[in-house]
């Protein structure tokens, strides 16, 4: 009498990793083993699809599977016979996923030849023409999550027997002739826009990191028109796509200055942000703030279209991220800008949620939130004017980070506000009139980090800069303190860059 196996697969999304953790923890790992290695094609499909869900963003499984033999050989070994052209393209293609989530948890390196000579290899052919529309699918997408993060993936994938011209073609597939003279399994399916939207994610992870990636793939044929109506597209899967394929290319200063500028892509991007959807929300504002950096030609209609409101509100999310990107988008918006837009910032955002932002428990939040007050407290001027309003909520904020169980960066970052309120004509008075303030400084002068140390010397040599009025005043006040002492002390230090600026800010003493 024969034995029936019998596998059911789920969702990798309806998978938990409490799950997958129970699951291998129980010998599901040692019991799938055996039928992968088995002759009958029905049980070692759904046996790869098992694996794949098992190992799917959980690195404690996906070591486990790497580590895992049977009779003699691992179970990655036993997944690369499977990529053979020999193979059916759909066991092919399956074991390529099992790989590809091996890799992203770490469990195979990037650079192993499983993963250049073999894994992506194949995921490259899937994309080809003479495939089925669900592998060219299949194929884009994986291939995009596999290069995701890693450039030297990436740039051997640009090189892949011409990858980006496969992927323009699939932008071509919007009328029903084109489909329809393509194999495919699923005829109930949009496969225009399942194309494009895979092919976007793929262009996406090619043009993360790589500038000459990213001009071969602006380069590609009406690619910016293609992205632009995507963006417009009634399916939310294509717009949140090609606005990946949006927010790689937006890391490029030529293309910010070129052909994102020729499209106004900045228009539908807004429209997205607006759309209320949450994953469009967080890729959408992310680029946003590209199309903020200073040198963008597109920063000055999208200030113009609100974009201040827009940011402010995402400040005060309860998702981390979008507090991220609202506050950065602000603190590009707020460098080297002009004293209405810096004010505009201050009054939108409220003093109570900057200061908000500065006590956030997010490390990057706070770096971020400390990179816009720094870029608001620029020019002597626009110092002046929001340390007028705003100086004692400052100093607080101040004294709490350099008192605070902070990184060097962030303090770093605090003491540089600092050295520009310093810089001020009137705010000079704010730091001098405060006694912890002043304390602190002497104490940074003496840390034992470097950076530290230059950065509060540099507020200091601001606060006593001969040039400025009531100059005499504040030395006076410093050398009582023992400032003048202690940078005497401080010629003797080996750093190139403190000596110099301790040499400069003796010099100012009269």
């Amino acid at each position: 009498m024969s034995s029936v196996v019998t596998l059911y697969v789920v969702d990798y999304n309806s998978m938990t990793k409490e799950h997958q953790d129970i699951l291998c923890s129980n010998g599901a790992i040692a019991a799938l083993a055996p039928l992968l290695a088995s002759d009958v094609y029905k049980v070692q499909m759904p046996t790869l699809k098992c694996f794949a869900v098992l190992c799917y963003e959980n690195e404690n499984s996906a070591a486990q599977i790497s580590t895992a033999t049977y009779n003699g050989e691992s179970i990655p070994k036993l997944l690369v016979r499977l990529l053979a052209r020999d193979k059916t393209s759909e066991m092919q293609i399956a074991a390529a996923k099992c790989l590809t989530y091996l890799c992203r948890c770490g469990a195979i390196e990037a650079d192993s030849p499983t993963i250049v000579l073999k894994t992506l290899p194949t995921l490259v052919r899937m994309c080809k023409k003479d495939r089925p529309l669900e592998e060219n699918v299949e194929g884009a997408e994986t291939l995009a999550y596999l290069i995701k993060v890693d450039p030297v993936l990436q740039r051997a994938a640009a090189i892949s027997d011409h990858i980006m011209k496969a992927l323009a073609e699939y932008l071509k597939y919007t009328d029903i002739e084109q489909i329809g003279s393509r194999t495919m399994k699923k005829k109930d399916v949009n496969w225009g826009n399942e194309m494009r939207q895979a092919a976007f994610k793929a262009l996406a992870s090619l043009g993360a990191n790589d500038e000459d990636i990213r001009k071969k793939i602006i380069a590609t044929e009406n690619l910016m028109d293609h992205v632009s109506t995507a963006m417009n597209s009634q399916n939310l899967k294509v717009q949140i796509a090609a606005t990946r394929c949006l927010h790689s290319l937006s890391r490029s200063v030529q293309q910010l200055r070129t052909s994102i500028q020729d499209h106004n892509i900045w228009k539908p991007l807004l429209k997205l942000i607006q759309c209320g959807d949450e994953e469009a929300l967080a890729i959408a504002s992310s680029t946003l703030c590209n199309l903020l950096l200073e040198f963008s030609p597109s920063k000055e209609p999208i200030l113009e279209a609100g974009a201040i409101n827009i940011l402010a509100d995402l400040t005060s999310r309860s998702d981390p991220a979008l507090r991220l990107n609202g506050v950065w988008g602000l603190m590009n918006m707020a460098f080297q800008a002009e004293q209405k837009v810096k004010l505009q910032i201050v009054e939108t955002l409220g003093s109570e949620q900057l200061f908000c932002l500065l006590f956030d428990s997010d490390t990057n939040i706070l770096m971020k939130t400390l990179g816009l007050l720094r870029n608001l407290l620029s020019n002597q001027q626009h110092i002046d004017d929001i340390m007028g309003s705003y100086g004692n909520q400052v100093m607080q904020a101040v004294i709490f980070i350099l008192e605070g169980d902070h990184s060097v960066e962030v303090k770093e970052q605090t003491l540089c506000i600092l050295a520009n309120i310093a810089d001020g004509d009137q705010a000079k008075d704010v730091i001098m009139e405060n006694d912890d303030i002043l304390k602190k400084l002497t104490s940074y002068m003496v840390h034992s980090n470097v950076k530290l140390q230059i950065a509060a010397i540099l507020c200091v040599l601001n606060l006593v800069s001969k040039q400025d009025e009531g100059a005499f005043h504040r030395q006076e006040r410093l050398k009582k303190m023992g400032v003048q002492k202690l940078l005497q002390q401080l010629l003797s230090t080996q750093d190139a860059t403190l000596f110099e600026k301790v040499k400069q800010a003796l010099q100012q003493f009269t």
